[in-house]
């Protein structure tokens, strides 16, 4: 199970479960596209409030279920033509104002939301006056998350994306929505997801112009390579994903690799920095 978002249910005797979330990044030294797919149910009918912290403003758009699926299929279509290639097998497999929308769209089951927010009081505003507009009464933010999107705001991250969809109790596969933005590392969040318990395994399609080699938040240690990385073409990228292509054009052999990251949700204390 990976978890990129911080999750608040409205229904708050409603438990998530997220069997599988679907997440690409593709970096170019400036700018991310972050490409994410979540499955999701619930225990009981709720409307859930998902949260995902920016270091800058992003483009939302509906992304392509189908470039997770092409990113697999070539990596494994190399590493099993280089393992037969070598004889061996493959590898396993806010006094100012505190916050302002600057996107507001539904994408299929998602009503998306990019506010600039500058203190944590004005993502707990946020969240109220929503409940407001669903005639929901009372205050659904816990002091740990509260704390938790100060931290984020002392960092340097001003941008959030919230992301509201309705759950029942059988699994749905939502739409994957792509964001891209600027960014000097290439970012994943994790700590945002330590207001939730339990283990998770967390699976990333990397693609980058190179290897990178440099981790200042979260340790490479706890980052597993999960095989030998695989160079693709310019050709090869633009049959992938077309906004990738744009992003990492001029790069002739770029590097797509799986990241793989356990643990318990309560230990991420950082978040996944890289360059």
């Amino acid at each position: 199970m990976t978890k990129s978002y911080g999750m608040i249910p409205i229904n708050p005797n409603a438990r998530i479960f997220e069997p599988n979330q679907r997440a690409m990044i593709a970096w170019n030294g400036r700018e991310e596209i972050l490409l994410l797919s979540t499955d999701l149910h619930a225990s009981d009918s709720t409307m859930l409030l998902e949260v995902l912290p920016l270091m800058s403003e992003p483009e939302v758009k509906k992304g392509d279920l189908a470039t997770f699926r092409k990113a697999t299929d070539l990596i494994n279509r190399k590493l099993y033509h280089a393992a037969s290639a070598k004889g061996r097998q493959m590898s396993e497999g806010i006094v100012v104002p505190s916050g302002e929308v600057t996107f507001h769209e539904k994408i299929g089951a998602h009503d998306i939301s990019v506010t600039h927010l500058l203190d944590a009081q004005g993502f707990v505003k946020w969240v109220m006056d929503y409940l407001k507009t669903l005639e929901i009464e009372g205050n659904i933010i816990s002091e740990e998350m509260r704390e938790l999107i100060e931290d984020y705001i002392g960092e340097g991250f001003e941008w959030f994306v919230f992301d509201v969809v309705t759950l029942g109790t059988e699994t749905v596969t939502n739409e994957p929505i792509q964001y891209r933005f600027k960014t000097e590392h290439l970012f994943y969040p994790l700590k945002i997801t330590s207001t939730a318990e339990g283990a998770t395994s967390i699976e990333l399609l990397i693609l980058t112009p190179r290897l990178l080699n440099r981790f200042p938040s979260l340790p490479i240690s706890r980052i597993r390579l999960k095989h030998d990385p695989i160079n693709i073409s310019q050709d090869e990228l633009a049959e992938l994903n077309e906004e990738m292509y744009k992003l990492l054009k001029g790069n002739d052999r770029m590097k797509l690799r799986i990241w793989e990251i356990k643990g318990e949700l309560k230990a991420f204390d950082a978040d996944l920095l890289a360059r």
